[in-house]
């Protein structure tokens, strides 16, 4: 296949088709700034925005590198075949009406095939998309208005919505956005590896991906491998959640998984920084271009108001940050400059006896800098430049600036409200390689996924293991499953399954008391009364099964070792592999919510981590004078449980244990449930 290089800086360009979107193209060629030969292409016209038209494809010039094609889905093949026969570099499609219209127009699909097998060596971008904007080299293949202006370095961002793509280039926040590319339906390359391609441009600092869907799970994590070699972040917007991925749920876990969880695995996996709104990617991407990542989540904050530095604090905490104390040697160098009147914390509230005072500002500035935090911020508001003019403001950013410059740590500028830095000033600070941050929150919340960016840290790098397509499954009832688990290592109850009431009890009896009694054939028997635990005599056996009403019995040994209850489950995820999930587990797991999500295959230690970081995750290591949990134990089940999925993979959907009772010595499976085809 032909690299990107020739379409995102071609030399020539052919704009196919009529219409107002056609000739807007031309137009932004030439607003753009590109200044090679754009040649119309159209049957009747003489001339599209006063350059002279060619009848067809045929007819043109010379071999474009570029074309844009703006004519309907079926011709639009035809022109893509003979534009890949001529040699063209690249193309963008931009009608739809391909496989994103499957439900309304049933050849989509077919349609959008044969448009793959047209190209030949030749990339296109689409079907289905506005195409892109390249302010690096001065060129637009895009049928609408854009805001982004002529750059020699910066951001590139690429999306699957042309019209969330047009809105970020209208960002007024400062971002140096070089490159937008609208990847529509990624018939033939998908939005990864076009985020390669573009990575390898020295000109470009971070890539930023707006993601409705991902089609192609290696290509990220090659992605995500040559990001880190370059050294460059990557910042993912992913929204809408997977039907396929909640559809059919019989545990607790499929209510809890879903897609988003599988994508939040994904992106920390990986090492690219995740963020929730189009502001938070835009005010990470600013952070990136500026820092090019953070080497934490730690942050120093000054400001001339108490009421700013709260706001820091709280919100800081809010998004996951830290702010670490003041070490002595800050307290010394702050004390100096502020005197004995000032309280001095991170975040530090300054006060406003060195406002105006820029050798002060600095000084305090620099002293609160000194310290090894990933980044120092300084909290400022610009005021309104169209009621009055602030000369003692201007005296912070400079102060900012010349801190930079001395101490070489990163800076950055946060506002309170977004429009407290207008863009003039957001240009001046990431010219002098501070990070303007606009909007208190959004920015605070951008620190922390610029932290989580992986091109520092070490991510897991083991192949993903991959989803498959859909099977014919069932779900194995608890005696089943744990006849299954036990027969892969892992501890389950002593047992019996019996018939009848009085057969349960006899059961009973055999085993030893106490007991646990359960109904069979039910997804969640606590909810239908069909679990009673410690039963004591064989007569109480035999009341409380015939009071269940149920036909099957299941008699187990009571497990008295019970410092704590986990969930643990795995769950195929579609659109990103399979999700193992551990939290606090028992009757309570969706109301409490604590669990933590990862991607098979998953290390022993990255389970310890998981587990470390619940916030229930304190009883697993003794809380308030309890017993510690044998956490070795626990891991060997999880690694267990892992490898059985791993050899079944083609056929399981979903497995949950729920509880996996953690005693003082060992953990044992108390309740399973799992959904897959029948063993071949």
């Amino acid at each position: 296949m032909e690299r990107f290089s020739r379409l995102f800086s071609p030399g020539s360009i052919a704009v196919v088709g009529g219409g107002s979107w056609c000739a807007a193209v031309v137009s932004q060629c030439r607003d753009s700034g590109f200044d090679g030969p754009v040649w119309p292409v159209h049957p009747s016209r003489p001339e599209v925005e006063g350059l002279p038209a060619y009848p067809s494809v045929a007819a043109l010039p010379g071999v474009p590198d570029a074309a844009f094609i703006g004519v309907n889905r079926e011709k639009t093949i035809d022109v893509v075949g003979h534009l890949s026969v001529l040699g063209c570099g690249g193309a963008v499609c931009f009608a739809n009406g391909y496989a994103e219209a499957i439900v309304e127009l049933h050849d989509g699909a077919d349609l959008q095939a044969r448009l793959v097998e047209a190209t030949g060596a030749m990339r296109i971008l689409g079907p289905n998309c506005y195409g892109f904007v390249n302010m690096l080299e001065g060129v637009a293949l895009w049928p609408d208005r854009h805001g982004m202006v002529a750059l020699d370095s910066g951001v590139a961002i690429l999306g699957q919505s042309s019209n969330v793509l047009l809105n970020l280039t209208m960002q007024r926040r400062g971002l140096p956005l070089a490159v937008a590319v609208a990847v529509g339906n990624q018939a033939q390359t998908s939005m990864a590896a076009l985020g390669i391609d573009l990575l390898e441009d020295p000109r470009i600092t971070a890539v930023g991906l707006h993601i409705e869907g991902i089609s192609d799970l290696p290509a990220l994590e090659q992605l995500s491998a040559r990001a880190r070699a370059l050294g460059k972040p990557v910042v993912a917007l992913k929204v809408g959640q997977s039907h396929n991925a909640r559809s059919a749920a019989v545990s607790h876990t499929a209510a809890l998984v879903g897609s988003n969880a599988g994508a939040r695995a994904l992106f920390a996996r990986l090492g690219i920084a995740q963020v929730d709104s189009a502001v938070e990617l835009i005010e990470a991407l600013k952070l990136c271009h500026v820092t090019g990542g953070l080497t934490g989540a730690t942050v120093a904050s000054a400001s001339c108001s108490g009421g700013e530095a709260s706001l820091m604090a709280d919100l800081g905490a809010a998004a996951g940050l830290a702010f670490p104390p003041l070490d002595p040697a800050q307290r010394q160098a702050l004390q100096a400059v502020l005197g004995p009147r000032v309280a001095l914390a991170n975040p530090l509230d300054y006060n406003t006896h060195i406002w105006g005072n820029r050798a002060a500002l600095v000084a305090c500035f620099s002293a609160l800098a000194q310290s090894d935090q990933a980044l120092t911020c300084v909290v400022l508001d610009m005021p309104r430049t169209d009621r009055f003019s602030a000369l003692d403001f201007e005296q912070v950013v400079e102060a900012v600036i010349e801190t930079r410059r001395l101490t070489g740590k990163p800076m950055a500028v946060v506002s309170l409200l977004p429009e407290g830095l207008p863009e003039d000033y957001c240009a001046r600070l990431i010219a002098a390689g501070v990070t303007p941050l606009c909007g208190m929150s959004e920015a605070l919340r951008a620190i922390r996924a610029a932290a989580t960016a992986g091109t520092r840290g070490a991510v897991q790098t083991a192949p993903l293991l991959r989803p498959r397509g859909n099977v014919e499954t069932r779900v194995f009832d608890e005696a089943e499953a744990k006849a299954l688990l036990s027969a892969a290592g892992l501890r389950v109850p002593r047992a019996q399954i019996a018939a009848t009431a009085q057969a349960a009890a006899a059961c009973a009896e055999q085993i030893g008391f106490p007991v646990v009694l359960k109904g069979t054939g039910l997804a969640h028997k606590t909810e239908e009364g069909a679990v009673v635990l410690g039963i004591a005599s064989a007569a109480a056996v035999e009341v409380t099964a015939r009071a269940m009403g149920c036909t099957r019995f299941l008699v187990e040994e009571m497990i008295t070792d019970n410092l704590a209850e986990l969930l643990v489950s795995i769950t195929h995820d579609p659109a990103h592999g399979f999700v193992l999930t551990v939290g606090m587990g028992g009757i309570l797991t969706e109301l409490v919510g604590d669990t933590w999500s990862l991607l098979l295959p998953v290390s022993r230690d990255e389970i310890r981590t998981a587990l470390a970081g619940l916030r229930t995750g304190a009883v697993l290591t003794g809380y308030r004078g309890r017993p510690a949990a044998d956490i070795e134990a626990v891991l060997d089940s999880v690694m267990l449980l892992q490898s059985f999925v791993e050899a079944r993979s083609g056929s399981l959907e979903e497995i949950e244990i729920n509880p996996l009772i953690c005693g003082t010595s060992g953990a044992i499976v108390a309740d399973a449930l799992i959904r897959m085809g029948d063993p071949a």
